[in-house]
């Protein structure tokens, strides 16, 4: 299917931009099953989506185009091919608001530039909530028109059945129900006539020209404005400090208020029960992705969640009584399991991979941007032998045959240089990410040994969780 895809997205790239395809690249999966190829020409370039689901393209496609026409920061739709679910969207490069805000953090402080961008940001957030929602036909949103009942019904238990079953976090099942239902009455209590961007987090936020272009709002739907508000500042892995939250959330009323009247006291007493129900969503998919489909990154957002909710808890006075909610909500800041698994997540990742160039370089899937590569084909290749041919860098005669070359030893002293300061550097910073790949002809020989070799130095030297993966030689054994 993924051939397919590419030689169908490369035509259509072509039809568009009247030249040919010079680079096929593919992006950082993310949370969705939707794929992302950045296609290049010799002048122009757009991004190739994607995605199997026809009703969810439709939706993106209608926005877009509905939301283009009120001036607003969305991408340009260049081409379409609705049969076979692919389209070509402009191409806004490779920094999202996270990885700005990645870039300009250290630690826990939150530089006066980034507050800035973050207001540029909400200011631009109302345009999108109250002009996107004029005239737009919500009969095209997917999988519902508004962010009623019975979506809130399934983020809720989105939440129960992946993060609280899963995490074995005790409940009272019918009382939970029961306060589940309490808290969507609260929230429908809101005016909620208005566009929901229902995913507005830094990873959806572009940063092009000091301005935040908005990307993934195929979910939006009618909401209440609290949602969006909630969705960016208590986006886990943001870890916005709580005063700055203050601050932000008072900048966006004010900034609100010069469009419509409203009551600030009721907004927030709401706004916080929006938090409360995003924050949910965001650890039912934490659980789905992390515990159910095992994908460690996403356990990461654990920690950051937990001090959100533990935040929550101590903080805020609602205006509705959940005892049964606050109960689980209470034991999951409690959990032992919960906070091992944050204890690890809270540690630096790094991923080592070998690779062969002949199908290309692994994507980095945390969405930090793929880290360090290095070509090993300068190395003596010991696949050029016959005694060799059938092993890989982890047999004992090749590890000897590696030991005796000078030049092997070179290499990796400078790998080991580079690696460690980056190593060093993240772990100062509080990163939690870093890739580093190794490629080589047939990702088999060199690739595998190096990759072995700065898995075993860093297990000794750091305190970091080490990720060991041979592309090739899992591809073979498939």
């Amino acid at each position: 299917m993924e051939k397919d895809t590419k030689i169908l997205l490369i035509k259509l790239f072509e039809e568009w931009a009247g030249e040919e395809a010079r680079s096929y690249v593919a992006l950082p999966l993310s949370g969705s099953y939707r794929r992302y190829f950045r296609i290049s020409g010799r002048e122009k370039s757009a991004i190739g989506t994607y995605n199997a689901d026809m009703k969810e393209n439709v939706a993106f496609l209608e926005m877009s185009k509905h939301f283009k026409g009120k001036g607003l920061p969305v991408p340009d739709i260049y081409a379409v091919d609705l049969d076979n679910n692919i389209y070509l969207q402009q191409d806004l490069g490779d920094t999202s608001l996270y990885a700005f805000l990645q870039g300009i953090r250290k630690g826990k402080d939150f530089p006066d530039e980034l507050k800035a961008f973050y207001k540029k940001t909400l200011e631009s957030l109302i345009y999108f909530q109250i002009k996107g929602g004029e005239g737009f036909d919500y009969s095209k949103c997917y999988p519902r028109a508004a962010f009623d009942r019975q979506s809130m019904l399934w983020d809720l238990h989105y939440f129960k059945y992946y993060f609280l079953k899963l995490a074995r976090i005790p409940f009272d099942e019918q009382s939970l129900e029961d306060d589940f239902h309490k808290l969507i009455d609260f929230l429908l209590e809101a005016e909620h006539d208005y566009f929901m961007y229902r995913d507005f987090q830094s990873r959806n936020i572009m940063v092009v020209d000091d301005n935040p272009v908005f990307i993934d709002y195929q979910g939006g739907r009618k909401g209440a404005l609290q949602y969006d508000v909630a969705s960016l500042l208590y986006d886990a892995k943001a870890d916005i400090p709580d005063d700055v939250r203050l601050e932000l959330l008072s900048f966006y009323m004010d900034k609100l208020a010069e469009h419509i009247d409203y009551d600030k006291k009721e907004f927030v007493a709401h706004y916080y029960g929006y938090v409360l129900i995003r924050m949910m969503q965001a650890m039912g998919a934490f659980g789905f992705r992390g515990f159910y489909e095992k994908k460690e990154h996403f356990l990461q957002s654990i920690p950051y969640a937990i001090g959100n909710l533990k935040y929550l808890l101590d903080n805020v006075i609602f205006k509705v009584e959940l005892p049964a909610l606050f109960m689980a909500l209470r034991n999951v800041t409690e959990s032992d399991e919960l906070l091992n698994i944050g204890r690890a997540a809270s540690q630096l990742t790094v991923s080592v991979s070998s690779f062969s160039y002949k199908r290309g370089i692994p994507v980095d899937i945390s969405g930090n941007g793929g880290g360090h590569v290095f070509d090993c084909r300068c190395l003596h290749n010991p696949g050029k032998y016959p005694q060799y041919k059938d092993k890989t860098g982890k047999d004992t005669e090749v590890i000897e045959f590696f030991r005796k070359e000078p030049d092997v030893e070179n290499f990796l002293n400078a790998v080991f240089k580079i690696v460690s300061q980056s190593v060093e550097a993240y772990m100062a910073r509080g990163f939690k990410n870093l890739m580093v790949s190794f490629g080589c002809t047939g990702g088999q020989h060199r690739s595998v040994f190096c990759a072995e070799e700065l898995a075993e130095y860093l297990r000794s030297e750091y305190d970091v969780n080490v990720v060991l993966k041979h592309v090739e030689q899992e591809m073979k054994r498939m």
